[in-house]
């Protein structure tokens, strides 16, 4: 199509005029963007606004000081010293070489890489090993070039590129850059385990051998599980199954772990009471020359010895901190079940042990040489055997109707000294007035009448017209701690009988002690002639067993339902009443009156019903209706010991504690003697 003269000028003509309407619009658009100065901004001049402001941020630290010298023994002059402004926070060795080092060099010749990191395997030179562009036009045939196809020899060439070269040092890939765990230190390596080398040589009858033995022991074991359930003994079944988890694997390792770290949380938990404990000692006994003080510790209690009364408490002899306790009713009309619990002072929010039984305990206590046998007296009138050692619920030995069991319900227990077979035995008394004396022969027990409690002088006829004795209740008895054949029985009469093993037919003495019943009896722990007796009708007395009279009574206005002799001192004991109240004594400092009388509980919340001593610690443990055991530390004035004379030493032993009562018994004879 041909140009003419006026197609150019028309086009010029609309160039411009489109470029005329550019300009308008860049215009506008440009006005419109314009800074718009708001009415209340400040007016500065030129001068003002040309002014700059500058600061100058500097390495030196200005609390560093500027004028240091030191002397210069060379030129025996002072020099200044420059001071180090620049502080070094963080710094890191690099492991990166540049690619034209040596190094860089060696580790790709001993890798196998070349040294281009762009060359294509190609076959041809340098010059002509350059890659097609994207821009080649396609065949007319395929609709692709040579290079698109995967298949091509083209585009295998461009992938056969040199791989990159990594650090040989420190690199990682991704997948495996997850959290490097920190370097031990020795404090907290565990200890390694134990090793031991083992060599043997193994044939093919050696390994038949060990076949035929685990078949036969698999054999064994289904037979004992096939006759384990049986009728007698359900609990033990329990245990036994529970004793082996599902692969019949024993866990009883398991337990033993589980039970320490149970201990540790609970001491974590009741920190401050065990430094208490352990530490505390009231520093107002300074101002107190006569009087003490009480402070509560732990206070045990058991979920389900909800309904029951503390009737027992006897610590362990061998283990200090572990100490037993007894739950029943004292009441007639609530006798349902009973408990035997086992608490620690190392974990006192759960109970050792603890063994369900059917009718109530009354009494309880602990051998002193076997520490896993305990004897076991119920309302019911049966005494049983328990042996911690075992697994089970049940007693290993209790009597029963056809062994000889008590007709009424069993107050005390008292384990003796073993007879001459070797065979182990223990004493009880009962409602029915018998004292007997139980044998553990074999898997049973044997029981001896030791004496039948009877009324002096009190006489009944029976059925045929022969005359017979009126039955005594006992209540409570001890032995004599050097003396092995006597020892003492109260009675629900208010009598006091000193008895012998070796006669049975008649008493040696009888003291004529309270108006009723004799809640307990207790000889004296270092001096052989004291015993202790108290009773519900509010008095606690003291005796010498070769006099009929006592020689202290004390009221507490209150009846008392326990007594107990201190084991480091031969003139503290401690009493509970059924108001709250716990009663601690000293004679040695005050034969009038309790030098501490604490209210340990409401008296309309309870009554406290049991009272024991422990053997090394300066606390005791108090018992209450409701179940609970409240455990209390002593003050520095409840434990006293004798001030030595000057220029002698601190005299310490049963033979103090025995001078001690003996002065107090001479003090209360001499008016005797005068008058006489």
């Amino acid at each position: 199509m041909p140009v003419t003269d006026k197609s150019v000028a028309a086009s010029v003509r609309k160039d411009d005029e489109e470029r005329v309407d550019t300009v308008d619009r860049w215009d506008e658009s440009h006005h419109g963007k314009g800074l718009i100065k708001p009415p209340d901004q400040l007016e500065l001049t030129e001068a003002e606004l040309k002014e700059e402001f500058t600061r100058i941020l500097t390495a030196n630290n200005p609390h560093a000081p500027a004028n240091i010298v030191l002397y210069n023994s060379k030129e025996c002059c002072y020099k200044p010293t420059v001071v180090e402004q620049m502080i070094v926070h963080f710094v890191v060795e690099g492991s990166l070489l540049h690619q034209d080092s040596d190094e860089a060099r060696r580790q790709k010749a001993k890798g196998g890489l070349p040294e281009e990191t762009a060359t294509f395997d190609t076959g041809a030179g340098p010059d002509e090993a350059k890659p097609e562009t994207l821009d080649t036009p396609a065949d007319d045939e395929g609709g692709a070039g040579e290079e698109d196809r995967p298949d091509s020899v083209a585009s295998k060439t461009n992938q056969k590129k040199e791989a990159k070269v990594t650090n040989q040092f420190d690199y990682s890939e991704r997948a495996c850059q997850n959290l490097n765990n920190p370097h031990r230190q020795i404090g907290c390596q565990p200890e390694p385990p134990p090793r031991s080398n083992f060599s043997s040589l193994a044939n093919q009858w050696v390994i038949y051998d060990a076949y035929m033995e685990e078949l036969q022991k698999q054999e064994r074991n289904k037979e004992k599980q096939k006759a384990a359930p049986s009728k007698k003994d359900p609990d033990n079944t329990k245990r036994a199954v529970v004793s082996t988890d599902s692969h019949g694997h024993d866990i009883s390792k398991v337990r033993k772990a589980v039970k320490i770290i149970e201990r540790m949380v609970n001491q974590n938990t009741f920190d401050e009471i065990a430094q208490d404990f352990k530490y505390y000692e009231d520093d107002s006994d300074e101002f107190r020359a006569q009087e003490g003080t009480l402070l509560p510790l732990w206070k045990f209690q058991y979920d389900q010895a909800k309904g029951l009364s503390v009737t027992a408490l006897c610590w362990n002899k061998k283990y200090q901190d572990l100490f037993a306790v007894g739950m029943g009713s004292y009441d007639f009309n609530k006798q349902e079940h009973g408990l035997l619990v086992f608490y620690s002072l190392k974990n006192t929010a759960f109970p050792e042990y603890s063994y369900p039984t059917k009718s109530g305990i009354l009494c309880i206590d602990i051998h002193e040489q076997h520490s896993y046998l305990v004897a076991v007296g119920f309302y019911d009138g049966c005494v049983a055997v328990y042996n911690l050692n075992k697994e089970g619920m049940d007693a290993v030995h209790k009597s029963t109707a056809k062994t000889g069991k008590h007709t009424d319900p069993v107050w005390q227990v008292r384990w003796q000294k073993d007879d001459l077979d070797n065979n182990h035995n223990f004493y009880s008394v009962s409602s029915d007035g018998r004292v007997a004396s139980w044998t553990l022969v074999k898997n049973e027990l044997v029981f001896t009448d030791v004496i039948k409690l009877s009324l002096n002088g009190a006489m009944s006829e029976g059925t045929e017209g022969s005359q017979q004795p009126i039955i005594a209740c006992g209540t409570a008895f001890d032995f004599h701690k050097e003396i092995d054949y006597l020892f003492l029985v109260g009675t629900g009469e208010g009598k006091i009988h000193k008895c012998s093993k070796t006669y049975s037919s008649h008493f040696l003495e009888t003291y004529v002690a309270h108006s009723m019943a004799v809640d307990a009896v207790k000889w004296n722990h270092f001096h052989p002639k004291v015993f202790i007796s108290c009773s519900s009708d509010w008095t606690i007395k003291i005796w010498d067993h070769t006099i009929n009279t006592p020689i202290f009574t004390f009221d507490l206005n209150a009846a008392v339902g326990d007594v107990s002799w201190s084991p480091y001192s031969s003139t503290v004991f401690s009493a509970v009443t059924i108001d709250g109240t716990v009663h601690v004594f000293d004679l040695n400092i005050n034969k009038y009156e309790a030098i501490c009388q604490p209210a340990v509980m409401a008296k309309k919340k309870g009554k406290l019903t049991r009272v024991e001593f422990n053997p090394i610690h300066p606390i005791i443990i108090v018992g209450d209706d409701r179940g609970y055991v409240t455990s209390l530390k002593l003050s520095p004035n409840l434990r006293k010991k004798p001030k030595a004379k000057k220029g002698q030493e601190l005299a310490t032993g049963p033979e103090v504690e025995v001078a001690k009562m003996d002065k107090l018994l001479s003090l209360l004879q001499q008016p005797e003697n005068s008058t006489a």
